[in-house]
């Protein structure tokens, strides 16, 4: 059966832009913390997503693709797009 995959064979594209992002922000965020301000947005995840999510073990949804860009201030298009 077919499965999709990234080019480097992980279930997402954003993982490791997300994992750059995240220690990027002014103070560098943990992905328990982004897991807590993921929440406070009403998204219910917890650091096990955000590892598994920047890891490329896990699919992502268009839904959290935009409470991650929604939290970390960025543009869909700058999580998604490899520098």
């Amino acid at each position: 059966m077919f499965k999709l995959k990234a080019p480097d064979g992980t279930n997402n594209i954003c993982g490791r832009k997300l994992a750059k992002l995240r220690v990027k922000q002014n103070p560098p965020l943990s992905q328990r913390k982004l897991a807590q301000m993921l929440q406070v947005k009403g998204y219910d995840v917890d650091n096990h997503f955000v590892r598994r999510v920047e890891l490329g073990t896990r699919f992502v949804t268009d839904i959290e693709l935009l409470m991650l860009s929604d939290v970390l201030g960025v543009s869909l298009d700058e999580l998604l797009r490899e520098d």
